[in-house]
Order: C-alpha cells, then sequence, then structure tokens
C-alpha cells in the first residue's frame, strides 16, 4: 500500500467513522418512533420489538462473516458492498407500506451493517500503522458510538414530529451516497496476510441459536409459553448452542474459539457486555413508551428527556478509557454495574407523574453507568489474549454488545407484554388508556436493575488475581494448541 499523507488517513478515518455513525444510530434512533408506530400501523408489542430486533439480531449474527469477508475479498470492496446494501435498505425501510415489509428492509439494513462497522476497524488499523496514531485513531472511532447515542433520540424525535417516521431512513441516503463515492476515491484496498477460512457450519449454529432464542423470548407472551411452538424455538435454540460447543472445538478456524472461555476476564467481558447492553437495549425500547403514551410528551420532547442519558454515554466513556489505562479495568466495572443497578431501582419506582428531579437523576446514573462499562468491555476482553488472537477475542466483545441489546429488548419487551395482556395492539391500547403501563413495566425495570448488579458481580469476581491466572493458563493453550 502507497505510504499516504496525515491529511488522507483523517480522511479515511472520517470516512469509517461516518459508517458507524449511521449504523449505530439506526440500533438507537427508531425507538423514539415507537408509539408513532404503533399508532399509525396498527403494531402490537411483539411487532415493535421485531422493529428493532430484525436490526440488532442480525448485526450481531453477521458481525463476524463481514469481518472475514473483507479479509479475504479485499476491505474496501466488502466495505463499498456493505455501503450500498444499508443505503437501499434505509430507502427501502423509508417506503415500507405495512409493518411486516419494515422489519424485512430493517433485516436488509442489518446485513449491509455488518459489512461496515468490522471492516471500518481494519481499514483504521491499516491505514495507522504507527502505534501511538493507531491509539488515538481507535479512540476517535469509539468516541463516535457516544455521538450516535447521544444524538440518535434527539434526531430521530426531530424527524419523526417535524416530519415522520420514514424520515428517519431518509438520513442515511445522502449520507451513505456520499460515504459511497468518498470510499471509492480515498480508501486504499487491502487484505489480510493470512485469511481466515470460512466457517459456515459454524455461522448457520450462531443464526439458529440467536434467532429461535429471541423469537420464542418475543412470541411467548402471545402464544403462550408452553404452546408446541415457542417450546420448539426454545429447543432448536438450545441444541443449536450444544452443537455450536462441539463443532467449533474441532475447527480448525472456528468462528467463535471456546478455548477462549477458559479465561476468567474474557468470560466476564462477554457476560458484561451482554447484560449492560441488554439492560441499554431495554431501557431505549421501554423508556420511550413510558414517556410518550404515560406521560404524555412528543417524540422531540421524549427525545429531548433522554439526552441526559446519553450525554453522561458520551462523556464517561473517554474518562473511564483513562481511567483503564491508569488503575485497569476494576474501578470502571464497579462503577459503571452500580449506576446502572441504582438507576434500575430508582426507574422500579417510577410513577405516571414521577417527580422530574428523580427521573432525571435515573437517566444520568444510568448514562454514566453504560458509559463506564463500555470502556473497559474489549480491553478485559482481550486481556492476556496472544496479539494473534486478540482481534477476534475483540470481535467477540463487540458482537456480546450487540446479542444484549437484543435480548434486551425481547426480554424487557416479553416482561412488558405479560403485563398488558400479551401485548396485541387493542391491550396495549387499554393499558395505556387505564395508566396501566406503570404496574405492567415495574418488572421491566426490576430486569434492569438485576443486569446493572449482574455486571458488578462478575466485574469484580473477572478481575482479580484468579481471573489473571487463567487469561495466562488461556493464553498458553491458544499458543501452543495444547
Amino acid at each position: 500500500m502507497l505510504e499516504m499523507s496525515h491529511r488522507h488517513r483523517l480522511l479515511v478515518l472520517g470516512i469509517c467513522c461516518t459508517s458507524l455513525l449511521i449504523v449505530s444510530m439506526d440500533s438507537t434512533v427508531l425507538n423514539v418512533a415507537l408509539p408513532t408506530l404503533r399508532r399509525d400501523l396498527g403494531a402490537s408489542l411483539s411487532d415493535l420489538q421485531w422493529t428493532i430486533d430484525a436490526y440488532t439480531l442480525v448485526l450481531a449474527s453477521l458481525l463476524l462473516l463481514g469481518g472475514s469477508m473483507a479479509d479475504r475479498f479485499g476491505r474496501k470492496r466488502v466495505f463499498q458492498i456493505g455501503l450500498v446494501v444499508f443505503t437501499a435498505g434505509s430507502l427501502l425501510c423509508s417506503v415500507a407500506p405495512s409493518l411486516e415489509l419494515l422489519v424485512v428492509f430493517r433485516v436488509l439494513q442489518a446485513v449491509g451493517g455488518s459489512m461496515l462497522n468490522p471492516v471500518a476497524v481494519s481499514i483504521i488499523t491499516n491505514t495507522f500503522t504507527d502505534p501511538r496514531e493507531r491509539a488515538r485513531a481507535v479512540g476517535v472511532w469509539g468516541s463516535v458510538f457516544g455521538i450516535s447515542m447521544a444524538t440518535g433520540p434527539l434526531v430521530g424525535g426531530t424527524l419523526v414530529e417535524a416530519v415522520s417516521w420514514r424520515a428517519i431512513f431518509w438520513i442515511n441516503i445522502p449520507i451513505g451516497l456520499a460515504a459511497l463515492a468518498l470510499t471509492h476515491r480515498f480508501v486504499p484496498e487491502s487484505r489480510a496476510a493470512k485469511r481466515r477460512r470460512f466457517d459456515p457450519v459454524g455461522q448457520v449454529l450462531v443464526i439458529a441459536l440467536l434467532g429461535f432464542l429471541t423469537y420464542g423470548i418475543i412470541e411467548g407472551p402471545g402464544r403462550g409459553w408452553l404452546s408446541p411452538w415457542i417450546l420448539g424455538c426454545f429447543l432448536i435454540a438450545l441444541l443449536a448452542l450444544v452443537a455450536l460447543l462441539r463443532y467449533e472445538r474441532r475447527h480448525a478456524e472456528p468462528l467463535i474459539n471456546p478455548r477462549f472461555f477458559g479465561s476468567a476476564p474474557f468470560s466476564g467481558a462477554t457476560a458484561i457486555a451482554v447484560s449492560t447492553f441488554a439492560a441499554l437495549g431495554g431501557f431505549l425500547f421501554i423508556n420511550t413508551l413510558y414517556l410518550q403514551d404515560v406521560r404524555g410528551l412528543s417524540p422531540l420532547d421524549a427525545g429531548l428527556w433522554t439526552l441526559p442519558m446519553a450525554v453522561m454515554i458520551f462523556v464517561s466513556a473517554p474518562l473511564s478509557g483513562r481511567m483503564v489505562g491508569t488503575f485497569g479495568s476494576r474501578p470502571s466495572l464497579l462503577i459503571g454495574g452500580s449506576a446502572v443497578a441504582v438507576s434500575g431501582v430508582l426507574l422500579g419506582a417510577l410513577e405516571a407523574e414521577t417527580f422530574v428531579p428523580l427521573l432525571f437523576t435515573s437517566y444520568v446514573l444510568f448514562g454514566l453507568g453504560v458509559g463506564m462499562v463500555n470502556a473497559p468491555i474489549t480491553t478485559t476482553a482481550v486481556s492476556g489474549m496472544p496479539l494473534s488472537q486478540s482481534g477476534v477475542a475483540a470481535a467477540v466483545a463487540t458482537t456480546s454488545r450487540q446479542v444484549g441489546q437484543a435480548l434486551g429488548v425481547a426480554v424487557i419487551g416479553a416482561a412488558l407484554a405479560v403485563g398488558v395482556g400479551g401485548g396485541s395492539a387493542a391491550s396495549m391500547a387499554g393499558a395505556f388508556a387505564r395508566a396501566d403501563f406503570v404496574d405492567a413495566a415495574r418488572p421491566a425495570w426490576w430486569i434492569i436493575t438485576g443486569c446493572g448488579v449482574l455486571s458488578l458481580v462478575v466485574g469484580a469476581v473477572t478481575t482479580t488475581r484468579w481471573a489473571e491466572r487463567t487469561a495466562t493458563r488461556t493464553a498458553e493453550v491458544l499458543r501452543t494448541g495444547t
């Protein structure tokens, strides 16, 4: 690859960060439009869950595949294909005539997104060869996640109120086309020196595991938890998990190496990522319904009310990164888990007219917790890993975030559906009219509290000297293959 000027490298970084902005924003921006979708399209609660989870679930399932495709076929090429697919999916979402087709087009969006974020990270690390420049570039990349969180609800609320929910997807189209043109002109092509082999069996098993598990959770309240269909979904998910573990142990280059989980820091980082982002996904899903349907706020006002939470994520994430560099991961994980747990307790006490400062405090604490936990997840996951395996370990941590967000919407939405009589469109409208939503949502807020407690406990256990010894043993196993 030809040597690039500093300005050229910064332009490549900007292009990659643009892809993260639109992909990450689309996992949060639609939440503020959920009440509008329910009214406009007559959606049930499970329908609303699928508009979010169809996107995050496919992202979680295909992120690792997207990275390996880029290493084999060329990062620039796959990145461009991802931009085309994501932009086309956004256009189709904006004209979807029904909720069912909106879900299908959200899947198409996510397929494109899975070719953007992991590939962009590879492009950045390949472009910035100096370790100090690379560290700064990755830091900028990470801060864009906070920006997307901060702007998602506000941008979504503004567009829904000023135009319609369809305008949420319009914004991706010019950004995607501009990024496509700039990529063609300025991003150099590159491939991995050693290309990982595809693991199609492992990929299918991951999709089956996540897909059937999520479907069973979302549809359980409506179909009945003991119905043959739902029990069958859970059984298939369990069989897929068992088959995945057995198959990946024997595969030369597995999609997910089960040996990684011998490291307590890696296992802990995975569990913390799932639990924290489950809390985040569930919070964004249920909070927008509370603010608009119970408190009667407009979409824009609902977006503004959640801004303190998003701003705290943006502020605390870089602070946590500096703390990790100075003190290690433990303080950030303990502060973050505690903040999410306390916020969940406050949210569990919500009423229809809860005192505004109390609500504001719960949002600030929640944002502080997520921001503090997010930064050390990847650092903890790669702790002690051989350099050759650190990229895969970091990719698994990233995937765990998406898995958590999808499961959070599924589980917390299911808890709410049980409280409102199955979650049909009619029962939802009746619950909101009777102001029963607050009582129905209380178990969901306690689940978020539990996620915070789990992150706190796991963070405390997996940052001990015992945990470091397990990471050392795992690294030796990975190096020697024994």
